[in-house]
């Protein structure tokens, strides 16, 4: 199963109290036969969040690095268009929904490659459901 993965899935992977059976079945997936796409700034994303939680001491470098080891081993395809369609069809969707522009960027993916979007993000997932994509998991 291929899906656009967003930072609020990947990092409850990484913060076991943020984890569900339903993320972890994603996971579960990436895993065996399955396949991520995720805009340009998933990465920025997720660094950054991992940043964050050794600030607050809620993780240390090493549990950081060894999570970036485990990512960069996943089938996961950062899309090379993110970036070109931000300031149009992302902008565009950001205004029509109410949504940021990072997260109109995973909507924009999954609606142009026509696929589930994985989000934890409620916003994002009424957004995703107007514009009649799917989420996963599919109960929150």
């Amino acid at each position: 199963m291929e899906f656009v993965l967003d930072s609020s899935v990947t990092m409850s992977w990484f913060f076991a109290d943020e984890a569900t059976n339903a993320t972890d079945e994603l996971l579960d997936r990436l895993n065996s036969d399955g396949r991520a796409v995720v805009a340009a700034h998933w990465v920025l994303e997720v660094g950054n969040t991992l940043l964050m939680a050794e600030r607050r001491k809620r993780s240390t470098v090493a549990e950081s690095s060894h999570f970036l080891a485990i990512l960069a081993a996943l089938p996961i395809e950062m899309d090379q268009e993110t970036i070109s369609r931000a300031g149009t069809a992302g902008l565009a969707l950001a205004r029509a929904q109410g949504l940021t522009v990072y997260d109109s960027a995973y909507l924009e993916l999954a609606m142009r490659r026509s696929l589930p979007l994985a989000t934890l993000d409620k916003q994002l997932r009424t957004a995703a459901k107007k514009t009649g994509v799917l989420c996963l998991p599919k109960q929150l």
